[in-house]
């Protein structure tokens, strides 16, 4: 054997002695995060999901999909619902559609029986986001002009 090939295997054998000598040693590999393992961007919940709903099987047939009012036949009776977009219902307070929808009248059915407290309350606040742009009708009277 000659002196540089005896050279490298006694240079090869030291390191593979160096490393596998080496067994208290731990190596920690940290995965770099990628954009397709960070958390994904929640969608914002629709707090007004289960009421959306309510309002079309109970809502919509009279107030239309869009709060805009329409003539309707209910129990055999037409009806002229009001939008709850425009015109009277934006002074009501929520009192008043709270009230209305519990008891009903002017052709309108009550729905105390068929809606919670709860859910009537979530139907107003639904009613002034959605239809309303988050009207909140004045609450003090109006004032009477001196004579």
């Amino acid at each position: 054997m000659n002196l540089s090939r005896l050279a490298m295997l006694a240079i090869a054998s030291g390191a593979l002695i160096t490393a596998c000598s080496k067994t208290d040693q731990v190596t920690t590999v940290t995965p770099q995060s990628s954009p397709a393992s960070s958390p994904a961007v929640q969608a914002t919940p629709d707090e007004f999901a289960t009421v959306r709903t309510t309002f079309a099987k109970e809502c919509a047939v009279c107030h239309g999909d869009t709060g805009e009012g329409k003539t309707a036949m209910i129990e055999g009776k037409k009806i002229k619902a009001p939008s709850l977009r425009t015109g009277h219902a934006l002074n009501h307070s929520d009192a008043d559609f709270v009230k209305q929808i519990t008891k009903g009248g002017d052709g309108m059915p009550a729905f105390e029986k068929k809606l919670t407290p709860k859910q009537i309350d979530d139907m107003v606040r639904f009613i002034r986001k959605e239809f309303q742009g988050g009207n909140q009708p004045s609450t003090k009277a109006p004032v009477k002009p001196a004579h």
